[in-house]
């Protein structure tokens, strides 16, 4: 009841312009509705949803709690929406909450397409790819009521390959696939500096606490410690600037005169000079704001300089500034331009492609794909039918959402 209360306290609270007299009926009937048969909650939660974030940039997040059935699956899955509704970023999901959703009948026709002689992976795609996460949970929770059975072991045992990449990266949630992801940029020789960078750059403060978290909860180590570790020189110290999470939150107010400022200190620490002030790149690209950083880094492309000392300023940015500053100043084109750059040649560099598809499937794919076609002149969705085949082509497809 107190994680109920919570939710209802952060929905009223998160929603600005949305009346908190709007939520006071629904709390009293969800009190009664959690002591009665899970119908009775899934009703109630539509009703929740219609009555006070139809129209939210969160509403997709908070359909998602119409799919709660049973105690274990309603702390996870309010967990996951209290997450979501403290992110200040609109959602441009391509994969939502699936309607009229009955979670044993998923769990019936997953059990026989793994069953099935050969497997039926087909089956198994068009179901998981089209819930949300939390439903995808609750498919688990009643596919191990049903079969004693954990669903992602036998769905790893059925499966294999890219595909088996992408179904077992849907079944966890956003903070353990990114901390996985994270995890694996940094094992065995070398490390992805890309990878690491995307990761971290893009991801807010608030998820990146929860990154941390499940990292330790995952692999008992701190996420910090294993970047100092495994990165060395001017990356490591930008990454774990990153880290700490100290950026500040986005605000309504602009302050014009501190984006001149920084965009100023910025210039004089990299392109005016021989060299680079990386203490001052690192300092203001780790603690402003998002949005800050969109206005300010422009700024400095309008200072006076000499071609031939720019050119040489982007030089020593390489990689890891110059693909910071892509990925503040339009993640979604950033992402937009990862998967364009990994389907370029024949086939695809299905770890990238992968990656970000499941990622961001449930987050801004939406938008990507609509960075996608004004960059490249081609849908996503065609460029992974080109560039991609089989069950894993189908499940690409389906994450995508459509054709544009």
């Amino acid at each position: 009841m107190a994680l109920v209360s919570e939710f209802l306290g952060q929905l009223t609270l998160n929603l600005g312009g949305v009346s908190t007299a709007r939520v006071v009926r629904p709390r009293q009937v969800l009190y009664a509705a959690l002591r009665s048969q899970r119908a009775t909650v899934r009703s109630l939660l539509y009703f929740l949803y219609f009555r006070t974030v139809a129209f939210s940039p969160a509403s997709q997040t908070v359909k998602s709690a119409i799919l709660i059935c049973s105690t274990a699956a309603m702390c996870a899955s309010f967990r996951f929406l209290l997450l979501n509704l403290q992110s200040s970023e609109p959602k441009y999901p391509t994969v939502v909450p699936f309607p009229d959703f009955d979670p044993d009948k998923d769990a019936a026709r997953i059990e026989t397409a793994i069953k099935t002689k050969g497997v039926d992976e087909q089956t198994i795609v068009d179901i998981l790819t089209k819930r949300s996460y939390p439903q995808r949970r609750e498919i688990a929770f009643a596919y191990e009521k049903r079969v004693k059975k954990d669903m992602i072991s036998a769905l790893k045992g059925a499966l294999s390959g890219s595909l088996e990449s992408v179904i077992l990266g849907l079944m966890k949630s956003t903070a353990q696939f990114d901390a996985t992801e994270i995890r694996a940029s940094m094992k065995g020789l070398g490390t992805d500096e890309e990878t690491l960078i995307e990761m971290v750059c893009s991801r807010s403060n608030d998820e990146l606490m929860e990154i941390k978290k499940v990292y330790k909860e995952l692999f008992k180590k701190d996420l910090a410690k294993d970047v100092a570790g495994d990165t060395s020189g001017n990356f490591a110290k930008l990454l774990l600037a990153l880290v700490e999470t100290k950026r500040d939150e986005p605000s309504s107010v602009v302050d014009y005169e501190k984006i001149d400022q920084d965009a100023r200190a910025l210039y004089e620490a990299g392109v005016k000079r021989k060299g680079t002030d990386v203490a001052t790149w690192i300092s203001i690209m780790s603690e402003r704001s998002v949005p800050h950083l969109q206005k300010g880094t422009p700024r400095i492309m309008t200072f006076p300089k000499e071609n031939r000392r720019q050119q040489e300023w982007v030089i020593q940015m390489r990689p890891f500034f110059l693909l910071a500053v892509e990925c503040f100043e339009n993640k979604q084109l950033y992402f937009a331009s990862r998967l364009s750059d990994a389907m370029k040649s024949k086939g695809a560099k299905e770890k990238v492609v992968t990656r970000i598809m499941v990622s961001r499937c449930e987050v801004d794919l939406m938008k990507i794909r609509s960075e996608f076609k004004k960059q490249t002149g081609k849908s996503l969705y065609q460029t992974i039918a080109e560039h991609t085949k089989g069950d894993y082509q189908r499940a690409l497809l389906s994450l995508c959402g459509g054709d544009d």
